[in-house]
């Protein structure tokens, strides 16, 4: 059908015809063809109204040639004539405010990955000025307002999708930086409520993959905090994973700088949010989460915050209902521990909550599922900063710690440390297995799935295939990972391995270990008589946590050794 009476309209006196035929080609680039020749010749034709006269022609064309993009299984094909596409681009963007233009950019983006490096630039300008177009346009004239701003949503997504494939060459965001500054000093304000989302994408990018953080990102900050106190609060998780890179990825200038006092704006933020008594559970789970950034990224430089933060953070405890919320404020009182535990020890006996505090954390974590699984902290993650925050206390002189409460910690700790174990081989496990599947899979099953899909018009919604930036997915890469209190999976969640923190090098096995070493060494007499309130039962899991210990410092040599060699 297509060859008889398809092809045939593409050479058509008629700019009608041709533009319907363009479309038509693409409603039907995904089938399988019987001959190849027919598909290129198809793609070629599309390619080639890019170029036509008309301009509804060359939109249509656009529309069209997405789908032969994602069709595409030889990229070589598209490959040799990338540069003049893009020029047609380029050329059609300071034309039209279409946002299947930014469709199908994103899509070539997507196939291409870092291929896009030369024209990444180029690229971020032309949808820059796409974008203020736009922008423009809804502004001037009312009845285009809803396209134009669908338009200017598309060309940030697309300066996402840019920014995501050129994630391994971070020489290329300093290039980038200057384009994209002024949209985001726009739109990071009141302005920019309709495409807040996206351009806290675009800051999230360039926070994380640049070289090194400049001060004109810096200069976002008392923006993105400006919005949080006043309008932005529904935008929080998304705000918290540039806020997360600004403080981890710019410490010193986070700890040193004074005017704007970035320390005392994060407090400002935190305290008011968390204090907030008509702000649900729900709307404050990212303040617990940076805390444990701040203090973890801040280990030894900001003492005068461990009570206050202490503070705010029982407040809070005292008052929340959902089990998750009451895990993540535990976890930010363990990352206090941690920090220093001495002195957070100490505010905590100040403020007057110690033992509160600690039967509530372990009560929590004992509690238990019917299956069995544990009903709180689930993620490996959290195990691992429950673990560092208890194992801490082991290590404090008996007038901080008595040995009833020292039998409990190290009880509670050890029981952790096996639960922790335990999932993190079964995750492991669970990978191999996954990895199999893949090397398993059929690549010419997935091709006819794709095909009978498109077929019984499935798509992807709003019609949109490309892999867009999701800030959930990379809230997640961050290690900020949202668990629902109401789910009645006995799922043990487990990380995602690109997750980054301060505490990646800390082996929690490793870190007990020589936490009870020293103790030993340091008063043997309350070594001694803690090992004797143990059971055959406890002994056995800490003699098994012991042997784990020295496997994992054996595991961990051969990595450091394999890193070198790789170098």
């Amino acid at each position: 059908m297509l060859v008889q009476h398809v092809f045939p309209e593409f050479s058509s006196h008629v700019g009608h015809l041709r533009a319907k035929a363009a479309w038509v080609a693409g409603q039907y680039a995904h089938i399988k063809f019987s001959d190849k020749n027919n598909f290129r010749k198809a793609m070629h034709c599309v390619i080639a109204g890019m170029r036509d006269a008309e301009l509804p022609v060359r939109v249509d064309s656009v529309f069209a040639l997405r789908s032969f993009v994602e069709a595409c299984t030889d990229l070589d094909e598209i490959r040799p004539i990338l540069p003049q596409l893009l020029d047609e681009f380029f050329k059609l963007m300071s034309e039209v405010e279409n946002e299947d233009l930014v469709f199908t950019l994103e899509t070539i983006v997507d196939r291409f990955g870092e291929e896009m490096a030369p024209y990444a630039l180029g690229l971020c300008q032309s949808l820059a000025a796409a974008f203020w177009r736009c922008m423009a346009s809804s502004e001037a004239d009312e009845e285009a307002e809803d396209t134009s701003a669908l338009a200017a949503v598309g060309c940030l997504r697309a300066i996402s999708t840019i920014l995501e494939s050129i994630s391994s060459l971070p020489h290329l965001y300093i290039q980038i930086e200057h384009t994209l500054l002024p949209i985001l000093r726009k739109m990071l304000t009141s302005d920019g409520q309709d495409v807040y989302e996206e351009v806290l994408e675009i800051v999230s990018y360039m926070t994380f993959y640049s070289p090194s953080i400049s001060l004109d990102m810096w200069s976002l900050w008392p923006l993105i905090m400006e919005a949080l106190n006043d309008w932005a609060i529904d935008f929080f998780e998304n705000i918290l994973v540039p806020l997360d890179n600004y403080v981890s990825r710019g410490t010193e200038h986070f700890l040193t700088c004074k005017d704007p006092d970035y320390q005392h704006s994060l407090w400002k933020a935190l305290s008011s949010i968390m204090a907030d008594q008509n702000m649900e559970d729900s709307d404050i789970v990212p303040a617990p989460k940076l805390i444990e950034v701040f203090f973890q990224n801040c280990k030894g430089q900001v003492d005068h915050w461990v009570e206050p933060y202490l503070r705010l953070t029982i407040d809070r405890l005292r008052r929340t209902e959902k089990p998750y919320l009451k895990s993540l404020l535990l976890q930010a009182i363990a990352n206090t521990l941690y920090y220093n535990p001495s002195l957070a020890l100490q505010k905590l006996h100040t403020l007057g909550v110690a033992t509160e505090i600690f039967n509530l954390w372990f009560v929590m974590l004992q509690q238990v599922k019917r299956s069995g699984q544990r009903a709180n902290f689930k993620r490996e993650y959290a195990k691992k900063v429950c673990c560092l925050g208890l194992t801490s206390l082991i290590g404090l002189p008996a007038s901080h710690v008595p040995g009833e409460a020292l039998e409990r910690i190290f009880k509670s700790t050890l029981e952790l440390l096996v639960a922790y174990k335990d999932q993190v081989a079964e995750s492991k496990r669970q990978n191999e297995a996954a990895a199999e599947d893949l090397d398993g899979f059929d690549a010419d099953e997935e091709e006819e799935e794709v095909e009978s899909d498109k077929e019984m018009g499935l798509d992807d919604e709003d019609g949109d295939g490309a892999n867009n930036f999701n800030p959930e997915s990379f809230a997640e890469v961050r290690g900020f990972h949202r668990e629902d209190s109401e789910d009645d999976s006995d799922d043990e969640f487990s990380d995602d391995e690109e997750l980054q923190t301060p505490i990646d090098e800390v082996d929690p096995f490793i870190f007990f270990v020589e936490t009870i070493q020293a103790l030993q060494a340091s008063d043997p007499g309350r070594f001694q008589n803690l090992m004797q309130t143990l059971d055959f039962h406890y002994q056995a899991l800490a003699s098994g946590v012991a042997q784990h210990a020295e496997e994992r410092k054996t595991e961990i040599a051969k990595e450091k050794l394999e890193k070198t060699n790789a170098q």
